[in-house]
């Protein structure tokens, strides 16, 4: 069999380091290259034609997605597995619409990683089992993914993390704490947050987000 070529995309270079330091462990595997952000990474991809590669969602110059949709046209054979510390459904749903073949988050061990490599090479759909169920979901109609991709939009991606930890149950402290950002831009926010989905109260926003499995 010949060996799996593998390239590598996160915006993080000690993460990327320690996945080509894990992925290499395996003989079967070949990293064939590595980028940070998504206008290095398209033409990385383009250059190698590697069999899969390894994608992070959040990263300068439009994410993940953003990858997938530059590269597909060109190079529709290679395939896509989203790794991602996010399980928000928004991020699992918007990088499979993209192209993106599987998706797992970075608790994922090495040899776990290496088999979803390989799976999805050979045109399986890998995702961790709580995201399954969101695809699944969206797919059969549960989720609105039109409607939250359309509300989303309102959203800056500043007001986007502020909403999620608001709905987690963090305090307004917590939150700045979190977002190395002052408690009062956090009210700022929260507002802004309330008046684009027109709602009414933190409670009303907690529920927003989880009928759409946000949080």
């Amino acid at each position: 069999m010949s060996p799996l070529h593998v390239l590598v995309v996160d915006d993080h270079a000690m993460f990327r380091t320690g996945v080509r330091a894990e992925l290499q462990k395996d003989p079967g595997v070949v990293v064939v290259g590595e980028a940070e952000d998504v206008d290095t990474a398209v033409p990385a991809v383009l250059a190698a034609r590697p069999d899969v590669v390894l994608l992070d969602v959040h990263m300068p110059g439009g994410g993940g997605a953003e990858v997938i949709r530059r590269v597909l046209p060109q190079a529709p054979e290679v395939r896509f597995l989203a790794l991602s510390v996010s399980d928000a459904a928004e991020d699992v749903i918007g990088v499979i619409r993209a192209g993106a073949r599987g998706y797992v988050t970075k608790t994922i061990s090495g040899a776990e990683l290496v088999d979803a490599l390989h799976r999805v090479a050979s045109g399986d759909a890998v995702f961790s089992p709580r995201l399954a169920g969101f695809v699944l979901d969206a797919f059969a109609g549960t989720i609105e993914v039109a409607q939250v991709d359309e509300d989303l939009d309102r959203l800056t991606e500043r007001e986007r993390e502020v909403m999620r930890l608001i709905a987690r149950g963090y305090a307004y402290k917590e939150v700045a704490k979190e977002l190395f950002i002052s408690v009062k831009t956090v009210e700022t926010h929260v507002s802004s947050v309330l008046r684009k989905l027109q709602l009414s109260s933190r409670h009303e926003l907690t529920k927003w987000a989880s009928d759409r499995r946000l949080i």
